[in-house]
């Protein structure tokens, strides 16, 4: 997933560097949906993040079982707590908000891509369970985020514990779901790269504007085909906005799931 993320973001994808990725990945899928570490391993929350994201990005998230991987993620977030656990029958852990939280948009996307029906206004979780669970449990007085009450507050836990909040707070079809005063609002961040949107368009319109990385043997760098096809979508959305006047950076990544879904 790191290589494929970075150089997509670079625009340094060539065929022979995803060679074997996908089928190496879909291998790496189990019985109950979830991806493992390796093939014949335990599903776990973040390499099923990584090995989705990695296909996704890439354009060949066909490769996978998506409707049982879908069902795994599902039913990993806990019914009393409201988090996430990264394992079945595992405790809840506030960073797997982005782990397992994240994959719900990621999913979302790629059964679109695949001309599949998505729903339009949800991401097939409870995105107010979830930030109740962080916000409530996981605040520590001392500052940052902890995996879970009793447990010391750090930065990893803080970051990803916010950059699931944010992917639950900005759902498909414009629609935000805000837990408490309007100021928990947090910026959306890119469901494929965890990089705040604004910055991975501004990304792109630089590489855009760089002549293309090109090999010894001629091939050049390219960004992963499913996030231009998800980015083509977004741009079709702006220009068909109300008004013609475009669309805040606030809602740009969410209104394009439904339409992409008509």
């Amino acid at each position: 997933y790191c290589a494929i993320a970075t150089a997509s973001m670079l625009h340094l994808l060539t065929d022979e560097l995803v060679d074997g990725i996908p089928q190496h990945i879909a291998a790496c899928q189990r019985w109950d949906g979830g991806i493992a570490s390796e093939p014949g391993s335990e599903s776990h929350g973040g390499y099923t993040y990584c090995g989705l994201a990695a296909l996704t990005i890439l354009g060949q998230a066909q490769h996978l079982n998506l409707h049982r991987l879908l069902d795994w993620a599902c039913h990993r977030q806990m019914s009393v707590e409201g988090g996430f656990q990264g394992r079945t029958n595992k405790l809840v852990d506030s960073c797997y908000s982005f782990w397992l939280g994240g994959i719900l948009p990621v999913v979302h996307e790629a059964l679109r891509q695949c001309g599949e029906y998505v729903p339009p206004s949800h991401y097939w979780i409870s995105p107010m369970a979830l930030q109740f669970y962080v916000f409530l449990c996981c605040q520590d007085p001392r500052g940052l985020l902890r995996d879970k009450p009793g447990k010391p507050p750090d930065f990893y836990h803080t970051a990803y514990a916010l950059s699931g909040t944010s992917l639950s707070q900005h759902g498909p079809s414009g629609r935000q779901e805000v837990t408490g005063h309007p100021d928990n609002r947090l910026a959306p961040t890119d469901r494929f790269y965890n990089v705040r949107f604004d910055k991975v368009r501004m990304a792109r319109d630089f590489f855009a504007a760089q002549p293309p990385f090109t090999t010894a043997e001629g091939h050049k760098g390219r960004e992963g085909a499913g996030v231009t096809a998800y980015h083509e979508m977004l741009t079709l959305a702006e220009s068909s906005s109300v008004g013609g006047g475009g669309v805040e950076d606030g809602r740009v990544e969410e209104i394009i799931d439904s339409r992409g879904t008509s």
